[in-house]
């Protein structure tokens, strides 16, 4: 068949002025022949995985062929182009040839990056229903099916986590960072109504909030977008160790807030935290803020999907019934596509009252109740602070269908046993050194690579001298070798790319600045055994290697 350009529908008329083609058929063309390069994409990652279990070393890597931006942009000038005639069906097709080509697969085992993973089969036919149906869920005259979807998953999704009654439920945002900058208004507006018209200074308030000192940085950007200014954001200290927040820190803050004239509103709370995976004690956190008068809120973005599981939700989430509102992000671990992300609560109704603007020309089921008597919203955007709204929850809608709350249980469990299996390995081995817990809280593990059990750089005996120490002041001694050890962790970390593994790395831990940045390495619900086995031979046998070289450069 031709190539058919984006101009059929107006352009290619017959003397009738009939279509030529219809709508329908473009589209079953064009699919055709994107699944023709697509399936072949995730289909190569599957025969990795499978290399990766039958320990064949030999196969080659599928993760990225990496290049510099500049050398990227170079590569793909001509992909690049806007051009100023149709390039039709195959001007895409080859375009998604270099798309391919060049991005990350994430369906590729050794992908333990970030918190999120390949997406599972019935997320990505969600996505392509979404595209065909291309509809807003901001009010449920444009969207009804996909409403009524939206209200059901978030509600069955709070009844996990223990908000069971009449009003509660949850909706549909951008991310987790939407997800905290929307609990952030609603507690605001919720607690003291004056603010939503008068602003954050209404009655002379100056409202604080806190948050752990591992929370996600969303909360502090947030209090940025709110007008408080960052500095309302304050950051509780956690333990050394664990990383979880410190109660009686919190509530020393909040007291020392309050002597100076202040308002605490709202304390965030995380289930997972980004770099360690920690869970913070919500039950001594959820009776700090109630003493208070505090709104409690759960970051769950990650840790949270752990709800599934009824073993690890009595392990790591006891409590989180006591929050006001949670978080949770089911494109991270549950596998659901980019982006699939909500805002959970125990009453809807403090959601609309919040955010609801009495915008008539859109709205038409707006409650205009005095409280006594609710009625139950369907126009969803008039409980978020958003417009336009994408169907995203049907993502996980189909996909828990499709797996069931077992399948799901299953996954997630299986998954923290290869994150526990992997702790042990690292542990046990004589040239890493763990940073993580044993067992880890969640399903990232953080560890250095010291052989020997020193890091490559300090000052005791078989380590190198970093250049330039005696001139540094003693205070900053431990900074300065901290830097040369962060080189090392960032070296392996890019080198690894090469043999088929991408991982991150994150900033010392406080008291711990000497060895400088660590590995965090994300096991997600596809991972198998063997991969994380052969990530840390990988990693050892390229340790060797650079600080082979880097004790030529250091020591000559």
């Amino acid at each position: 068949m031709g190539s058919l350009g984006p101009t059929t529908l107006h352009s290619s008329l017959n003397t009738n002025g009939d279509l030529q083609m219809s709508r329908a058929a473009e589209l079953e063309a064009l699919l055709k022949a994107v699944l023709q390069q697509l399936i072949p994409f995730v289909n190569a990652a599957d025969k990795e995985i499978t290399a990766h279990v039958t320990n064949n070393t030999a196969h080659k890597s599928t993760l990225v062929d990496y290049h510099p931006p500049a050398e990227l942009t170079n590569i793909l000038s001509s992909t690049l182009s806007l051009p100023e005639t149709p390039a039709g069906q195959q001007g895409l097709l080859s375009t998604l040839e270099s798309i391919l080509k060049y991005s990350v697969n994430t369906s590729a085992p050794g992908f333990l990056d970030k918190l999120y993973s390949a997406p599972v089969a019935p997320g990505v036919a969600a996505e392509l229903i979404l595209a065909v149906l291309n509809t807003n869920l901001h009010v449920y005259q444009v969207s009804p099916v996909l409403t009524l979807i939206e209200k059901h998953v978030a509600k069955a999704l709070a009844a996990l986590f223990g908000f069971t009654g009449p009003r509660s439920g949850g909706i549909s945002v951008q991310g987790g960072s939407a997800s905290n900058t929307t609990s952030i208004v609603i507690a605001r507006n919720t607690l003291y109504p004056k603010t939503k018209v008068e602003g954050n200074n209404a009655d002379g308030l100056k409202l604080v909030m806190f948050t752990s000192a591992h929370g996600h940085y969303s909360i502090e950007k947030a209090a940025q977008q709110c007008g408080f200014g960052s500095g309302a954001a304050i950051p509780v200290p956690v333990d050394k160790v664990t990383g979880r927040m410190i109660p009686a820190e919190l509530e020393r803050l909040v007291l020392e807030a309050k002597a100076k004239g202040q308002t605490p509103f709202y304390v965030n709370a995380t289930a997972g935290s980004t770099v360690l995976g920690s869970f913070d004690p919500f039950k001594d956190v959820a009776e700090i803020a109630k003493r208070h008068n505090m709104w409690f809120h759960i970051d769950g973005a990650w840790g949270g999907s752990f709800v599934l599981s009824r073993k690890l939700r009595e392990r790591f989430l006891a409590g989180a019934e006591l929050a006001d509102s949670i978080a949770i992000n089911p494109h991270k671990m549950m596998g659901v596509p980019v982006t699939c992300s909500f805002l959970l609560g125990k009453d809807l109704q403090q959601f609309q009252k919040a955010n609801t603007l009495r915008a008539g020309y859109l709205f038409h089921d707006t409650d205009e109740s005095d409280g006594a008597t609710w009625k139950e919203p369907y126009d969803l955007a008039d409980l978020t602070l958003q417009c336009g709204r994408r169907g995203d929850s049907l993502k996980l809608f189909l996909a828990w269908q499709y797996y069931g709350t077992k399948g799901y249980e299953e996954m997630v469990e299986r998954a923290h046993k290869i994150a526990e299996h992997m702790v042990g390995i690292v542990e046990k081995h004589g040239d890493f050194k763990l940073v993580s817990t044993n067992p880890p809280p969640c399903l990232q593990v953080c560890f250095y690579y010291a052989p020997g059990g020193k890091e490559v750089f300090g000052t005791a005996e078989g380590q190198i001298v970093p250049p330039g120490l005696d001139a540094v002041e003693e205070g900053e001694k431990l900074k300065h070798i901290g830097i040369f050890n962060s080189k090392v962790t960032q070296e392996i970390t890019r080198e690894l790319v090469g043999r088929g593994f991408m991982i991150d790395f994150a900033p010392a831990l406080a008291g711990r600045e000497a060895e400088g940045k660590f590995f965090r390495a994300v096991v997600n619900i596809q991972t198998p055994k063997e991969t994380v086995e052969r990530l840390v031979t990988e990693l050892q046998n390229l340790g060797e290697v650079v600080i082979q070289r880097i004790r030529q450069t250091y020591t000559c």
